[in-house]
């Protein structure tokens, strides 16, 4: 799968916070407008689709489940932004919402095919192969994507948000509720067991 995009609001600098703000702000405002909601959901979209795409794609593989996922992030975004208190960022929040829609979606179908985690892994990797194009079976990448589906889904998770979409521990710890010494020990331990398993091979 191809690398993720940067998250809008894990910006570096004070201007780029700054600047991160003041247009959450202003969206806002348009949202909160009747006349210009629509135009400003749809800015929202745009600036948001593509990161949450793969953070999505990476925890199920399939794209349907993945584009289901994504409706259904923006629709309770869209029921719910005119009470968004912005304690944090707007793409915080978006993430929160499609992560708790992926854990819900990954336990629900676990739960309907009675699968142990074991099972389910080998029904994921058949998945990622699927999805894989032929020319990228066997490259570093794909060997690193099998090796996380080895991991429970919520470690998976803490590893994809840290390795692939470069979250600091703050931003996760928000998005999860987990404290952020508790994410660098799921963090740690994740990389260490990926790093067993590639080893093996």
């Amino acid at each position: 799968m191809p690398d993720s995009t940067d998250s809008p609001d894990s910006l570096s600098s004070p201007e780029g916070v700054s600047a991160q703000k003041a247009w959450e702000l202003e969206l806002l405002a348009e949202f909160a407008n009747e006349a210009t909601r629509n135009r400003a959901f749809t800015k929202l979209m745009e600036r948001y689709r593509k990161a949450l795409y793969w953070h999505i794609r990476r925890m199920v593989l399939d794209h349907d489940e993945t584009d289901d996922l994504l409706q259904n992030t923006f629709i309770r975004c869209y029921q719910s932004l005119d009470r968004f208190e912005a304690r944090s960022g707007l793409y915080t929040w978006l993430y929160r919402i499609a992560t708790n829609l992926c854990l819900s979606h990954l336990s629900q179908k676990k739960r309907r095919r009675m699968l142990s985690l074991s099972d389910d892994t080998v029904r994921l990797e058949a998945e990622l192969k699927r999805v894989t194009p032929q020319e990228r079976l066997g490259s570093p990448e794909y060997l690193l994507e099998k090796a996380l589906l080895k991991l429970p889904p919520k470690q998976r998770l803490v590893f994809q948000m840290r390795y692939y979409d470069e979250l600091p521990y703050e931003q996760m710890s928000e998005i999860l509720g987990t404290s952020e010494g508790a994410l660098k020990a799921s963090y740690h331990l994740a990389f260490k067991k990926v790093e067993a398993i590639l080893k093996r091979r």
